[in-house]
């Protein structure tokens, strides 16, 4: 039987949450060493990059508001209105470069499109 601290340095794996752990006031042993409260650190720029503010979603929405979409947007949604996703996430790919963002744009023009119906169906 391996233990976990052996395992971790022969996988190279990150190691476990052991800091957290109680601390006794001795010079030896596992937890030793002085007790000290754990610094709380603020979590970096870099892990919450990407994520939706609200503002950054308010600017978008004003943006579409006004702007409309783009000719690429209304072309693909004519191909995703008579069922073509699959030549619609093609064509979306050409213009955004990837394709998690093909797939994202593709959806969210699904959803425009599935809005409208609704709002359609709801007039009537």
């Amino acid at each position: 039987m391996v233990s976990g601290r052996v395992l971790e340095f022969v996988l190279h794996l990150p190691p476990t949450v052991t800091s957290m752990a109680i601390r006794y006031p001795m010079a030896v042993g596992l937890n030793k060493g002085h007790q000290v409260t754990k610094n709380v650190s603020k979590p970096r720029q870099c892990r919450r990059r990407g994520r939706l503010t609200k503002h950054t979603k308010f600017v978008r929405d004003m943006i579409r508001e006004v702007c409309g979409f783009a000719p690429y947007e209304r072309r693909a949604m004519e191909l995703l209105k008579v069922s073509k996703d699959k030549r619609a996430l093609k064509f979306i790919k050409k213009r955004v470069g990837t394709h998690i963002r093909a797939k994202r744009k593709r959806e969210e023009l699904s959803n425009v499109l599935s809005a409208m119906r609704k709002a359609a169906a709801k007039k009537d």
